[in-house]
């Protein structure tokens, strides 16, 4: 049976969303879950809900990781922290998936202490979905875990992102690019050009370099890129969707007649808010970690940890590290087969 394990005092607003956030994904998703966390704050958070038979445990954690906490202070010396406890919940068995909306290094690097990486995985990534100009949500990866990679490691996040977008999107063949400065083979630094070389003789449908401008198209469904470059194109994007949305309201609320093309259009713009929020996509899975961790947005809200259990669940359900697992292995027995 699949089990989430829920870090219930990660996110800035902790524990009320990851409360709120768990009631609806038990509720509503079925799923059974552990909130993890200081037990005299979680339990009349609970009973407010009156959850009373749906698949909800507590398990207690004295300490909390702040943001101020630096990984390395997080992992060694607070090992009673609420992340820690939730990670080794799933290294004993005990649950199948993490999320956690805290501290985006701990997670990261607690995960990888306490649970490890897939054997075949030399580095995770930390991937995101973005929406699309065409409906179907690209993946991108790495957004933050390597701010510093070798092609070999872009190579690693191509397949496992051409995992991702096959088990959860149901995307047959995905269209993997490499986020580069030009179209041109030739463009990009010495990384790019390097894992150019590799992308195009591993076992996925590489169609070449795009630009930033192509994320959001719909014509690619992976792009890859190391974490330095990531993390500034998904912060980049969230302040930017945050500013079209808020200008977008101005404008339709600033002459009369706009006005009431505002009350016609109220539907329309909602679904549009929709399109563009991060919540509905739930969290970052970090790839290459045994078991499932997925990371969410500081100021996640109940909706945002109610869909990172979603993707977690689907993850599970899927055995997405099994998968990655395969193709790695094949992908060695190929490259021993060229040398």
């Amino acid at each position: 049976m699949i089990k989430i394990a829920v870090d219930a005092m990660g996110s800035d607003h902790a524990p009320a969303v990851e409360v709120d956030g768990a009631v609806q994904a038990a509720s509503q998703l079925g799923v059974p879950l552990i909130l993890v966390g200081q037990e005299d704050l979680l339990r009349p958070l609970l009973a407010k809900h009156n959850a009373e038979g749906l698949p909800i445990e507590i398990v207690h954690a004295s300490e909390v990781v702040t943001m101020e906490d630096s990984p390395s202070t997080a992992v060694r010396r607070k090992k009673d922290s609420s992340i820690r406890v939730a990670e080794t919940l799933m290294r004993d068995g005990k649950v199948s998936g993490v999320i956690s909306a805290g501290n985006t290094g701990a997670v990261m690097a607690t995960a990888k202490l306490v649970v490890g990486t897939l054997a075949v995985v030399d580095r995770p990534a930390l991937s995101t979905v973005l929406p699309t100009q065409k409906g179907k949500p690209a993946i991108l990866l790495d957004v933050g875990a390597n701010v510093d990679c070798k092609p070999m490691h872009l190579e690693q996040f191509a397949i496992m992102g051409d995992i991702y977008s096959r088990a959860i999107f149901g995307i047959r063949r995905p269209r993997v690019g490499l986020l580069s400065i030009g179209e041109e083979d030739s463009k990009g630094n010495e990384l790019t050009k390097e894992a150019f070389k590799a992308l195009r003789l591993a076992p996925i449908n590489f169609i070449g370099n795009v630009e930033g401008r192509d994320i959001f198209k719909g014509d690619v469904d992976v792009i890859v890129c190391d974490g330095f470059t990531g993390n500034v194109a998904l912060k980049l994007s969230e302040g930017l969707f945050e500013t079209f949305i808020e200008m977008l309201g101005q404008e339709l609320h600033r002459t009369l007649s706009a006005k009431v093309g505002a009350i016609f259009a109220q539907n329309a713009f909602r679904a549009f808010k929709r399109r563009l929020d991060y919540s509905e996509f739930g969290g970052a899975p970090l790839l290459g970690i045994k078991g499932i961790s997925i990371v969410c947005h500081g100021r996640s809200n109940a909706n945002a940890i109610k869909n990172a259990i979603r993707v977690a669940s689907e993850f599970c359900k899927h055995n997405v590290n099994d998968a990655i697992e395969k193709e790695f292995t094949k992908l060695g027995l190929m490259k021993s087969a060229r040398a």
